[in-house]
């Protein structure tokens, strides 16, 4: 496994690139600390991106994952963790997509035990083989997930602190093409 800091991943770059496609000017959250991330390449386990979040969560911001489903996908899972490293934390935030029973779960873990699942969605937008374009907007009271740019599901907050939220890991059936 290869690790290396890759300071491209940025989220200021990306919010101002959004601002300028809708021609409206930059929010004024972009003053936010960026995201830095480590990526790792895909390895056995099938991590395929781990992130740190600078300064930990903050209502206002946005991750965005931009990927290709694979062409026989099982699943693939999105978690935002208080240790990016240490799969034992807490996990504020998993969001997984399961192509098998196409369905979208979302959780949280804490302390070793997991809350309720959430499984509700409007439609399963995923396609084997297709491209896509995931944002997570960290909400004051929760989280808001897009698929291309249509409202996906929302998630309450679980954890008391979103400081503590420090991580992002991607794993499973895509191929990543930007993580900002």
């Amino acid at each position: 496994m290869r690790i290396r800091d890759n300071p491209v991943l940025e989220a200021v770059p990306v919010i101002t690139q959004l601002s300028q496609l809708h021609g409206s000017p930059a929010p004024q959250y972009r003053q936010h600390p960026p995201l830095t991330m480590t990526e790792i390449e895909t390895c056995a386990n099938g991590v395929q991106y781990v992130g740190d979040i600078r300064g930990g969560l903050k209502p206002a911001m946005r991750i965005t994952i931009m990927g290709l489903v694979d062409v026989r996908p099982q699943s693939f899972t999105v978690s935002l963790l208080s240790s990016p490293r240490d799969t034992e934390e807490d996990i504020p935030f998993l969001l997984t997509v399961n192509f098998r029973d196409r369905s979208i779960i979302r959780n949280a873990k804490f302390a070793g035990i997991w809350g309720a699942e959430e499984r509700k969605v409007p439609y399963f937008p995923f396609t084997p083989g297709d491209n896509f374009k995931m944002e997570i907007h960290c909400e004051h009271q929760q989280m808001r997930v897009l698929l291309d740019g249509q409202r996906l599901c929302d998630f309450t907050h679980r954890v008391p602190q979103l400081k503590a939220v420090t991580g992002l890991r991607v794993t499973g059936d895509i191929k990543l093409t930007k993580v900002a």
